[in-house]
């Protein structure tokens, strides 16, 4: 009888007890107070009103749980539950098509492919879905460009010009620095910095003014907007850790991060522009000027000469029937 009556006890406190939220890590790749960290603090806000407290997110700024290419692996794995950073090519090569040199040109172009619906968005949604993870949302960054410790007294040249760049260690990048003009040394992230510092290089070539400011405002002088890639990064979620949410909770998640991607988008472009700004009043830095023509005579040199080595590298005939979709959806 007591057994009973301790039993029908515990289950009504049990019923009256509220349920322990979820917490999902997430990691991104900027300082805490970078744009990207405020904005991922408002989401994670949003998530926790929207779902009445059952899931909670911890971000971990500045790739505190390791760079973007161990913690894709990782959220592959169930290992670690949410990021949001750029593609890791070292997982699938393919991946490089969402950094391809010069896919697009203007903001309104980069939406057409990279927003909802668009041909890359929904190429990436695939890429990551065959990792065990799923994309919740394109987070786009800004057009990138040239950072140099040095001057450079003929930025839209194509010409070689004998200045050592750091680019990241994805083939792409280090052609289309070639191709620019510029001699590419691939260092990891983590020793960029130092490396512009202590000369080893003269400069960073796989970022642009966001990216510049944040992580190398002390070694940026002159700054080259040559738009020599679009930088869009994903919000991505393991697919264990979503599958251990309710339907209803999923649900939430999910569109949330669809209002924080349609809120990006609308201000991605003029948070470029500020950057840049910010290069010139808070630095002292040079923003050099080129013209639509410049910019056109660069895009089609890297195109000539990089995108056939490129798509080779993603699979050639895979690579080409995406680029004639972004064609013609760029038109």
């Amino acid at each position: 009888m007591k057994t009973a009556i301790l039993a029908t006890a515990l289950a009504t406190l049990m019923a009256a007890s509220p349920a322990l939220a979820e917490t999902l890590k997430m990691s991104h790749v900027r300082p805490q107070d970078a744009t990207v960290d405020v904005e991922l603090r408002a989401f994670a806000a949003s998530v926790s009103e929207a779902t009445g407290g059952d899931v909670e997110i911890q971000l971990f700024p500045a790739s505190a749980l390791g760079d973007y290419t161990t913690v894709q692996e990782r959220i592959s794995v169930g290992a670690l539950d949410m990021a949001t950073q750029p593609a890791a090519a070292a997982a699938d090569r393919r991946m490089q098509i969402s950094s391809f040199p010069y896919m697009a040109e203007t903001w309104a172009q980069a939406r057409k492919i990279y927003g909802p619906g668009g041909v890359v968005r929904d190429v990436m949604t695939g890429l990551y879905a065959e990792q065990d993870i799923t994309m919740l949302a394109a987070y786009p960054v800004y057009f990138g460009g040239i950072s140099l410790n040095v001057e450079n007294p003929n930025p839209a040249s194509t010409e070689p010009n004998g200045i050592k760049v750091r680019v990241p260690g994805i083939k792409s990048f280090q052609l289309t620095g070639e191709a620019l003009g510029y001699i590419p040394s691939p260092i990891p992230f983590s020793e960029a910095f130092t490396a512009v510092q202590t000369g080893v290089v003269d400069g960073v070539i796989g970022s642009g003014a966001e990216g510049y400011y944040a992580s190398f405002r002390d070694v940026t002088k002159t700054y080259i907007p040559a738009n020599t890639h679009f930088e869009v990064w994903y919000m991505i979620i393991s697919n264990e850790s979503l599958a251990a949410l309710s339907a209803e909770d999923q649900a939430a998640l999910k569109e949330q991060a669809a209002a924080f991607e349609a809120t990006r988008w609308t201000v991605a472009e003029a948070d470029q522009a500020r950057n840049e700004q910010r290069l010139v009043d808070e630095l002292g830095a040079t923003v050099a000027k080129l013209s639509d023509e410049d910019l056109a005579a660069m895009s089609a040199k890297v195109r000539a000469d990089v995108w056939p080595s490129v798509l080779e590298d993603v699979g050639a005939e895979w690579g080409q029937a995406i680029l004639d979709k972004v064609a013609a959806a760029s038109k």
